[in-house]
C-alpha cells in the first residue's frame, strides 16, 4: 500500500493537469464582440472585464460573471458579460444617458435628462456637450443640478438628439435668462433663440456650418422656418 500512494498521488496530479490543460486551451477566448460602448475604446472595455489570470477563459468569466452585472466604472449604468461559445464572448454595454455637462470647482459635472449629476471627472469627454448659462450654487453627485427651471433640461435632450440627427458637433451651448439658446462653434456664434422650428433650424444650420466653423461672428437664425427662409438666415462677423 505504501508503494502505491506516490503512484496515487503522481496519478491525480497528472490528471489534474491533464484537466487544466483542456480548460486553458478549449475554453480560451479568441473572439471578443463590445456592443454599446462610444465613450471607451473596445480594447478598454475588454482590458476592464477580462481581467487576471483566467481573464480571457470562458468557463472562469462565465462564473465570474453569472447573475452580475459590472457597475464601477465611470460613464457606464452597467457591463453585461455573455457566453456565446468556449471561444466567444460578448460584451454589453448600457451608458448612462448623459445629455451634458457644466464646469464646477475645477471638475466637469455631467447631467442625464432629469438634470441629475451622474458622474464628476477631470476628464472631458468629446461628443458632450458643455452647457452654459445655467444658475446653480451647488452641485452635488447623484442629485438634480438645482437651477430656477428643470425644463431646460428637456430642452438640452431636445437639442442634443437634433445634434445626433444632423450629425452636429457643438463646443458649446449657452442659455440666457430668458431662456434663448445660442450655440458656440469656436468663435461662431448661432443665435438658435427659442425652440420654436428648432428642427428646422438645426436642418438649415447644418448645411452652414462648413462654412462658418473658421469665422468669428455670428449666424442669426432665430427667426428662421422653412417657410420664410430667404433674408432671415444672416452672418455678421466680428469687428
Amino acid at each position: 500500500m505504501g508503494h502505491r500512494r506516490p503512484l496515487i498521488v503522481v496519478a491525480v496530479l497528472a490528471l489534474l493537469l491533464i484537466t487544466a490543460t483542456i480548460i486553458w486551451e478549449y475554453f480560451g477566448v479568441e473572439e471578443v464582440s463590445v456592443v454599446g460602448s462610444t465613450h471607451y475604446t473596445d480594447d478598454q472595455i475588454e482590458d476592464m472585464v477580462m481581467t487576471g489570470l483566467l481573464g480571457h477563459n470562458s468557463l472562469y468569466l462565465k462564473l465570474k460573471y453569472r447573475n452580475r452585472s459590472i457597475t464601477d466604472v465611470p460613464f457606464i449604468e452597467r457591463m453585461d458579460v455573455t457566453i456565446n461559445s468556449p471561444t466567444s464572448v460578448t460584451i454589453n454595454v448600457y451608458e448612462k444617458a448623459i445629455a451634458g455637462y457644466v464646469k464646477y470647482l475645477g471638475r466637469y459635472m455631467y447631467f442625464d435628462r432629469e438634470g441629475n449629476i451622474v458622474e464628476a471627472s477631470t476628464e472631458q469627454i468629446p461628443g458632450i456637450p458643455y452647457v452654459t448659462g445655467l444658475n446653480f450654487d451647488e452641485c452635488v453627485l447623484y442629485e438634480p443640478l438645482p437651477v430656477e427651471d428643470p425644463t431646460v433640461f428637456s430642452t438640452i435632450l431636445a437639442i442634443t438628439q437634433l445634434f445626433d440627427k444632423y450629425d452636429i458637433s457643438a463646443d458649446r451651448i449657452y442659455f440666457s435668462d430668458s431662456g434663448n439658446v445660442t450655440l458656440y462653434f469656436g468663435n461662431a456664434r448661432v443665435i438658435l433663440g427659442t425652440m420654436d422650428n428648432i428642427d428646422e433650424k438645426m436642418m438649415k444650420l447644418k448645411n452652414i456650418i462648413p462654412s462658418i466653423r473658421n469665422l468669428s461672428g455670428e449666424l442669426h437664425l432665430e427667426e428662421y422656418s422653412a417657410d420664410k427662409d430667404e433674408g432671415y438666415v444672416t452672418f455678421e462677423k466680428d469687428q
